[in-house]
């Protein structure tokens, strides 16, 4: 199967690989500016755009959160965007910060990704409700920091507000996001609907440290050979394996240079995934 020349806007519930791989160019064009995002979701055959956004101020260790949803006849995909995991390398890494409550007061979640959600989940939640006028169906996708993001919407329209829910979220190098038991209502209602790709040494996937914080199932892991894996987490040794060539969670492992870095590059999880479609 080669790339696929364009987004199937009639996609269904499930694992696709060709959405995997479209939806990861969405999460790259997450870190782009509007007017690009614009002329290529149109490209894609997108007639509506939304970008939100919101500004923290320190010592907030982000800048800002931001994200675009684009919406056809058919198909509404959000992009959450993500950043470096060098720019986050403490705050990942400090598993001290205070829980927040998690949605519907079901677990707990990162307190930085929550706060990051909330700042743009009701202009999120307001343009789906204005875009979903065909019976769309909507997808949530991230890459980083934009998949604990696109996770946790996906978590809030399913616990808060079923009737937005999404059909699909697809995440690639995801951080741990949440405790094991909103992890545990989520795999419950996204089974069959949550995907998290994790890239060979990737190490954002490593944090925050357990076991204050956990995944989601439903992973597919990219070995260093490039080759996809659809397997849970310990299956055949498999979780084993999101340790492979990584160098330890100290300050050199988030060097550009190091193999953690490398893996979680956005780029690399688009190659790997065109590579499987091969």
């Amino acid at each position: 199967m080669s790339a696929p020349s364009a987004i199937d806007h009639h996609a269904s519930a499930g694992y696709s690989l060709p959405l995997a791989y479209w939806l990861a160019q969405a999460s790259d064009l997450a870190y782009k500016d509007e007017a690009t995002i614009e002329s290529q979701v149109r490209d894609w055959g997108f007639d509506q755009v939304r970008h939100h956004r919101t500004r923290f101020t320190p010592p907030f260790p982000l800048e800002d959160t931001q994200a675009y949803t684009a919406a056809s006849d058919d198909m509404i995909i959000t992009a959450f965007r993500g950043t470096e995991p060098t720019e986050i390398r403490d705050w990942l890494s400090d598993a001290s910060t205070p829980p927040w409550p998690g949605p519907a007061k079901t677990g707990y979640v990162h307190y930085g990704f929550a706060e990051a959600l909330q700042s743009i989940f009701p202009d999120v939640k307001d343009t789906l409700s204005e875009l979903r006028s065909n019976k769309q169906t909507v997808w949530f996708t991230g890459h980083s920091l934009g998949g604990a993001l696109a996770m946790l919407a996906g978590a809030r329209m399913y616990l808060e507000d079923p009737r937005l829910q999404a059909d699909g979220v697809y995440t690639y190098g995801q951080p741990r996001t949440c405790d094991r038991l909103l992890a545990e209502a989520y795999n419950n209602g996204f089974k069959d609907r949550m995907y998290r790709f994790v890239n060979n040494a990737d190490i954002v996937p490593q944090l925050p440290p357990e076991p204050a914080f956990t995944h989601v199932e439903a992973l597919r892991y990219i070995d260093s050979a490039g080759t996809l894996h659809e397997r849970k987490p310990g299956a055949g040794g498999l979780l084993g394996g999101l340790a492979e060539g990584a160098e330890g969670l100290t300050a050199s492992a988030f060097s550009p240079s190091a193999a953690g870095i490398r893996d979680h590059s956005i780029k690399r999880y688009i190659a790997a995934i065109e590579k499987n479609l091969a």
